[in-house]
């Protein structure tokens, strides 16, 4: 073999090598993402039409609920948080649109108090998607109801599910899981090299 030939041959070594490494790379990314998202990536899978926009969406708020300084609630805080569920939860039968108001209220301030911005609805539930991917599509439907009852176009059957819906977030908040997420995004990173 002359020089000129075992140089192209190289060449295309290396390039198929990189083209291998770069697809496995990507597979194991996408991997990681759909695992760690569930129903979220999904969503915004749908949303984008896109696999390679909707991972970048997903990363991107990974990337921006990093820079959070998301912390667990004190012992104290959690306590607290804990009965004022309880008064909200009792006061559902004598005002089942109060209440959920008033769930959406107490989320929200458990959010802020964990250091979640609360700039608009969609921003907070996208950061909340990096933590909390499963229960955030609960989030995501609690509001909506509470956006009808605004309007007076929600059920009894709808305040009922919404506060479901929001019970379950609050107790996902109530736990501490950001150190969980941390090492999930540290795979991830370490994953992408």
């Amino acid at each position: 073999m002359n020089h000129p030939a075992v140089v192209i041959l190289i060449v295309a070594v290396v390039v198929v090598a990189a083209a291998v490494a770069y697809y496995y790379s990507r597979q194991r990314r996408s991997k990681l993402l759909r695992e760690h998202f569930g129903p979220e990536y999904v969503r915004v899978l749908n949303k984008e039409r896109s696999v390679r926009r909707a991972e970048g969406v997903l990363e991107f708020r990974e990337q921006a609920r990093e820079a959070l300084d998301i912390r667990p609630l004190s012992p104290e805080d959690q306590a607290n948080f804990a009965g004022q569920w309880n008064a909200v939860q009792r006061q559902f039968v004598d005002d089942p649109s109060g209440t959920v108001l008033e769930a959406d209220r107490l989320v929200n301030q458990v959010m802020a108090t964990r250091g979640y911005p609360l700039a608009n609805f969609e921003q907070r539930a996208e950061l909340l998607s990096v933590d909390h991917p499963v229960v955030v599509q609960n989030y995501r439907a609690a509001h909506e109801i509470a956006q009808r009852q605004t309007q007076k176009k929600a059920t009894t059957e709808d305040l009922r599910k919404a506060m479901v819906y929001y019970h379950s977030l609050f107790n996902e908040l109530l736990k501490d899981a950001p150190t969980e997420q941390k090492h999930a995004v540290i795979e991830r990173k370490e994953a992408h090299g």
